[in-house]
């Protein structure tokens, strides 16, 4: 196993421990980690964000399907579990309520690793799969006529 995906996998298992001090041993000081709920600088960024989302699905575990790395950078494949039990994030920096329901939610994140640190994180996941999951409904702001549809 390469160190980059060494890195990788100590923090699937730090998530999985919900272990906040060895998650951000895993990144550099001045990483950068981006995702729908936006951009969080630094490892003490990064830190509120693993916090907030520990809060609010405290028993949130990755399962991971597929590891891939090529030179400095490592994609991971895996399915977010949890059960929304407290407030979480928004893209646009909105909270929600707890919804008391659970979620099983397909993620792909993209690490850039250097020596031995991630210093860039970008996740990616199907936010309506999740919101539909927490019992959201999609409301259009301006929905088009009937029928126009």
């Amino acid at each position: 196993m390469s160190e980059a995906c060494d890195v990788v996998r100590r923090l699937v298992a730090a998530i999985n421990d919900h272990d906040l001090d060895a998650v951000l041993r895993c990144y550099s000081p001045t990483a950068a980690a981006v995702g729908p709920q936006g951009v969080a600088d630094g490892v003490e960024e990064i830190g509120f964000y693993h916090s907030h989302v520990w809060e609010g699905f405290p028993d949130l575990r990755l399962t991971v399907w597929e590891v891939v790395q090529s030179g400095d950078l490592v994609v991971l494949e895996s399915t977010v579990t949890g059960t929304n039990l407290g407030f979480f994030l928004l893209p646009g920096g909105g909270v929600a309520d707890s919804t008391g329901k659970g979620i099983s939610v397909r993620y792909c994140w993209v690490f850039t690793v250097e020596s031995a640190a991630i210093v860039a994180q970008r996740v990616y996941y199907d936010q309506l799969e999740m919101y539909a999951q927490l019992g959201a409904r999609l409301v259009l702001d301006d929905p088009p006529p009937y029928d126009a549809v």
